[in-house]
């Protein structure tokens, strides 16, 4: 599966309806492989999915992507730059798919950008509140109505055990080379956006060992009747 492309799979029932998924965290939380599974899961039971990524998931967004991780820059620059991209990857890539029918698995979206922008770099609220309704509005829904995942999972993870799990990968982008400090202030973002939409969010501990973090994913796709216990078995 390449993150910056539509995956490739078995044909959606006609009468489902698009779902839209994204998956939060700091870095080192772990989400990747989780999101594999539920693509898979999906797959099995008969839909469409599109996997996909923030920033990035369209030829222009992830020539942005390269730009945000290794270019220094600053706060503003950085919300500029990924809310162009979400822009141009909500009209290419998660519109038409919800539109069709499709399930979205999105690693990382907006939520990010009030965690990482807002709370981890100190990023005015008020300001990413308005790109966020340009660039997220839905005025055939009514006005003020933004397209925001229908679940959002939230991998919490303490700062040092994901620094751990950092340490000795592949050379760290200038995210990835925060200090811990950095990343404290992101997960406390991630809570603060938890706190506020309880609905939307989902938070799985993912400081458990893995098939108990699978199975927290499972529980959270299963409460929204969207899969049965037997098409998530991983």
């Amino acid at each position: 599966m390449t993150p910056s492309s539509p995956a490739s799979v078995a044909a959606s029932p006609p009468a489902s309806r698009g779902l839209f998924i994204s998956f939060e965290g700091i870095d080192g939380a772990g989400k990747s492989s989780h999101i594999q599974g539920l693509h898979d899961a999906f797959v099995a039971a008969g839909r469409q999915v599109v996997s996909t990524r923030e920033p990035g998931g369209t030829p222009l967004a992830e020539k942005l992507r390269a730009l945000f991780l290794q270019e220094p820059m600053d706060a503003l620059t950085e919300a500029l730059l990924v809310f162009a991209g979400r822009r141009d990857h909500l009209q290419q890539v998660i519109e038409p798919a919800l539109a069709r029918g499709d399930v979205v698995l999105c690693d990382r979206f907006t939520d990010a950008t009030f965690a990482y922008q807002g709370a981890g770099r100190g990023f005015d609220l008020q300001v990413l509140s308005v790109l966020e309704h340009m660039v997220q509005a839905r005025p055939e829904l009514g006005q003020g109505v933004l397209r925001q995942p229908d679940l959002t999972i939230w991998f919490d993870l303490p700062t040092e055990v994901a620094a751990e799990r950092l340490a000795g990968a592949r050379a760290p982008d200038r995210f990835e080379a925060e200090p811990q400090q950095f990343f404290a202030r992101v997960a406390a973002g991630y809570a603060e956006r938890a706190l506020a939409q309880p609905e939307r969010f989902a938070r799985i501990d993912s400081h458990q060992p893995k098939p108990a973090v699978w199975q927290a994913v499972r529980e959270a796709v299963e409460a929204q009747g969207w899969l049965s216990a037997s098409q998530v078995e991983g």
